[in-house]
């Protein structure tokens, strides 16, 4: 099995299926529209189309993930997330190191993804890791209030 370091003592692994329920989970706890659990279950049952990576401690106690699919060239971040006590740890960093250094081994040559243009966090890693804004998406996240934030289009070269 692959593993890559992590800080704060953990490191990250691929997940598997039996994870799908606890990723439902923090999705939910990070995004106002979570996934279901059926959704990760699809999403983990095929690991070359759509591999996810976990971050967690000997115990496998998960404290994030990231979830990447695989089109030819082209690679496309679905989701990240990191468990709010670990936010700031720089976790959502080493997932995405993982990821890029995996993605090296594949035809991917770019990867893109969306990020919500008020979420400050993550447009200073996703910039710091060489993504730039090639387009913006308006009202695409619902929020609690009833208003909907814009979504930023990023790419970045992989190689």
């Amino acid at each position: 099995m692959k593993l890559w370091m992590a800080p704060a003592g953990l490191h990250i692994e691929p997940a598997k299926t039996k994870d799908a329920k606890i990723l439902a989970k923090l999705h939910a706890q990070g995004f106002y529209h979570g996934w279901p659990t059926a959704d990760f279950v699809r999403y983990l049952s095929s690991p070359h189309q759509t591999p996810a990576y976990i971050a967690c401690n000997t115990g496998g106690k998960i404290a994030g993930f990231a979830l990447i699919r695989l089109a030819g060239e082209e690679a496309e971040l679905l989701t990240l997330v990191v468990e709010r006590k670990w936010r700031g740890k720089r976790i959502g960093a080493a997932l995405m190191s993982a990821i890029i250094n995996d993605l090296l081994m594949t035809p991917a040559r770019e990867m893109f993804l969306e990020v919500d243009a008020e979420n400050a966090a993550a447009l200073a890693l996703y910039r710091g890791l060489g993504f730039v804004k090639i387009g913006a998406r308006q009202a695409y996240y619902p929020k609690p209030d009833g208003s909907a934030a814009t979504a930023l289009v990023m790419r970045a070269a992989l190689f």
